[in-house]
């Protein structure tokens, strides 16, 4: 629903926040919806601040320690609780409302760090968001994907870190996670032997018929993880 005020259109905004933070597992009664009211404008004295409207959110692991309570943030607020009055935080894809910062313009594709579950998003901190510069070719919902944080940590990891070599073995742990799978597909690419390892004889499967893995194992299931690495 949209109303006007003072000229400025205002609509509604539905946001998920934290209910309780969890010491386990989240079950779906420590998390609700609820509607707030937004200005499709951002304010002059809001100086580099973006509006969006948020198309695609990630489900990342991270985000469960972050429901914690009491987590140190030190220089890495990203990486603190989730506060209980404001929406979940995470990364995703929008396209732009309105804007106060040079870099961005109405009706720009981005994706980053600090989008909020909910329908609209205040950025006030613009320095994670990035501008979507192909989007002809290329699904946007990759963003939250390949082409975001969980295929930018696969591909510099592997890559730049590990340095693999053609005709080298590589084994990868949680492998059928979202950067894991993604790290198995770049060393087969490269002439890799891959060996990947999961926590379920589902996941064992899904690496060697649909990833390509060499060979898989359930590591719930091995007594002795060395010599399983060694066959």
């Amino acid at each position: 629903m949209a109303s006007n005020t003072g000229g400025e259109e205002v609509v509604s905004n539905k946001q998920v926040l934290l209910r309780n933070y969890v010491s386990g597992f989240p079950k779906e009664s420590d998390l609700y919806v609820t509607t707030s009211s937004i200005k499709l404008k951002v304010e002059e004295s809001d100086k580099n601040a973006v509006l969006v409207k948020n198309l695609y959110l990630s489900c990342d692991p991270y985000m469960r320690s972050r429901m914690m309570k009491d987590l140190p943030s030190g220089d890495q607020p990203e990486s603190s609780s989730f506060s209980l009055t404001s929406p979940i935080v995470g990364y995703g894809v929008a396209r732009v409302v309105d804007s106060k910062h040079s870099e961005f313009k109405k009706g720009d594709f981005v994706w980053g760090r600090t989008i909020g579950w909910e329908e609209y998003s205040l950025i006030t901190t613009p320095q994670h968001l990035f501008k979507i510069n192909h989007t002809d070719d290329i699904p946007l919902s990759y963003y939250t994907g390949i082409l975001g944080m969980p295929g930018m940590t696969a591909y510099f990891g592997f890559f730049s870190i590990g340095s693999p070599k053609k005709g080298e073995r590589v084994y990868i742990s949680a492998a059928s996670g979202a950067v894991g799978q993604l790290v198995g597909q770049f060393a087969k690419l490269i002439g890799c032997y891959v060996v990947g390892s999961a926590g379920s004889k589902e996941k064992v499967e899904l690496l060697k018929t649909k990833l390509g893995f060499d060979d898989a194992f359930n590591y719930k299931e091995e007594p002795d993880l060395d010599a399983a690495l060694k066959r």
